[in-house]
């Protein structure tokens, strides 16, 4: 043989060794790689209960959608007032949470029994990497359910993993950027919330950032009157106690209370967990709207939140019908996006429609009801209706 066929032989050989090194290294990752998509999907789900686990906010999902809403804090108010019974479907890696679907059981004799994610809760999107991982938490929570005789089970959030299903209900959504700089804040505000802003501080008006039980009594006053000027009954004062005790009292939010003198005209409540705040509550005396004592509650939670490094701070739902609420949501430079419930009705196997409940005939008979009356209604039939 020539020493020129040699050595061509010899490369040939060369680079057949490479390229087969090369397919059997990619071969290897591919299985690798197929064989860890496989454990993470074939994961047994797990029931849990976050009451029943003091690490349970540590080890939650490090995930966008991870809000507030999915704490313990939130849990303990919704059992601790209810009765509500917490299945929390999960799958585990490791200790930590790796996907997580919470469900409270709903047991009425009034309305059935049926499975929400979460009730009384503006939004809480599943925490799931992918599709098939949300999957496998739905189908589990769907066959308990089933187990339990649950009318139903809704789902306040998951529009990402259930595209082709139809909401049941619709909302806006509000959510602002936070950023520690209080005159890029004020100038991305509307001009009429502005001139509010400075009408409040101009006549006197005040503010004070509580958290204890002195502080939650006084909003639960202005919370009642609000109610009912939009007719309709407060929660118990028992839930707004459960709140201060197990997420004020532990740092897990703030109520602020703008005053006029010795009294109370607006007052706010927020929540917060990670490096997000939400508003959940707000009231105010209706007799002082002019003080514009709820645009100062709004601008000085704001502030309080962006000087402590939050980056967002939600502004919860908002019925479609409710267009001055969403005027005064916008007003605050904030990122209008879409809310989406999905009810899954296990009688019929499909994903069915709904109703915005916060506006109906009832409306006009509990603005029309004394407010004790309101109140006692209101704490016997909130349990019902989540």
């Amino acid at each position: 043989m020539k020493i020129e066929d040699r050595k061509i032989e010899w490369r040939f050989i060369f680079l057949t060794s490479i390229f087969l090194s090369a397919f059997l290294v990619r071969l290897r990752l591919c299985r690798d790689v197929f064989s860890v998509l496989t454990q993470v999907h074939s994961r047994s789900v797990q029931r849990l209960s976050p009451n029943a686990d003091e690490q349970w906010d540590s080890r939650l999902p490090a995930n966008a959608g991870c809000s507030f809403f999915h704490s313990t804090a939130w849990a303990k108010v919704l059992q601790q007032t209810y009765g509500y019974q917490p299945n929390y479907f999960a799958t585990l890696a490791g200790e930590q949470l790796d996907a997580l679907l919470p469900v409270m059981e709903v047991d009425s004799w009034l309305t059935g029994r049926r499975g929400v994610s979460l009730p009384f809760t503006d939004y809480c999107d599943p925490l799931a990497g992918d599709s098939p991982a949300f999957q496998q938490l739905f189908d589990q929570a769907v066959q308990h359910g089933r187990d339990r005789h649950w009318k139903y089970l809704e789902l306040r959030g998951g529009k990402q993993f259930l595209a082709s299903a139809l909401p049941s209900q619709r909302f806006y959504g509000h959510e602002l950027a936070l950023v520690d700089d209080e005159k890029e804040l004020f100038a991305a505000l509307t001009p009429p919330v502005r001139r509010a802003i400075r009408k409040a501080e101009k006549q006197g008006v005040t503010v004070e950032i509580l958290q204890d039980a002195k502080g939650i009594k006084q909003f639960y006053s202005l919370q009642c009157q609000t109610r009912r000027k939009h007719g309709l009954p407060p929660q118990s004062f028992r839930f707004f106690q459960n709140l201060q005790k197990y997420i004020l009292a532990e740092g897990g939010g703030i109520i602020i209370l703008a005053r006029f003198g010795a009294r109370t005209v607006a007052g706010s409540i927020f929540f917060q967990a990670g490096q997000q705040a939400i508003y959940k509550f707000g009231a105010s005396d209706e007799a002082m709207l002019e003080l514009r004592g709820n645009d100062l509650v709004m601008w000085e939670g704001i502030k309080y939140y962006a000087s402590r490094g939050f980056r967002t701070l939600h502004l919860g739902r908002t019925s479609l019908s409710s267009e001055g609420l969403r005027r005064f949501k916008l007003g605050w430079g904030t990122r209008e996006h879409s809310i989406e419930y999905f009810k899954y009705d296990l009688r019929k196997s499909a994903f069915v429609t709904d109703r915005d409940k916060a506006s109906g005939w009832y409306n006009r008979l509990f603005a029309a009801l004394p407010l004790s009356l309101s109140r006692l209604l209101g704490a016997v039939l909130y349990r019902h209706v989540a």
